[in-house]
C-alpha cells in the first residue's frame, strides 16, 4: 500500500506496515470491507503485495519483507 496512487503521485512512499484501525480511518481500500472486518474483528494479519510481481508470492511465503503488513 501507498500513502497516495503512486500513478498520480511521483511522491507517493510505500507504507510497510500499518494497523487495521490506520486502514479504516485513513480510507485505505485494502481489500473487500466485509473480508477485512472479518480479519479485524478476528485479529488476523493481512499481507498486501503486488501478486503480478514475477517472485512475491514465494517471498511472501519465505517470509520476505515484501508489501505490507496489516495488523491489529
Amino acid at each position: 500500500m501507498f500513502s497516495a496512487d503512486p500513478r498520480q503521485y511521483p511522491e507517493a512512499e510505500l507504507i510497510t506496515a500499518i494497523s487495521h484501525r490506520e486502514v479504516i480511518d485513513r480510507g485505505l481500500r485494502v481489500a473487500d470491507a466485509t473480508a477485512f472486518s472479518l480479519c479485524m474483528d478476528n485479529g488476523m494479519p493481512i499481507l498486501v503485495f503486488n501478486l503480478l510481481t514475477n517472485g512475491n508470492i514465494a517471498r511472501a511465503v519465505a517470509g520476505e519483507k515484501i508489501g505490507t503488513l496489516v495488523t491489529t
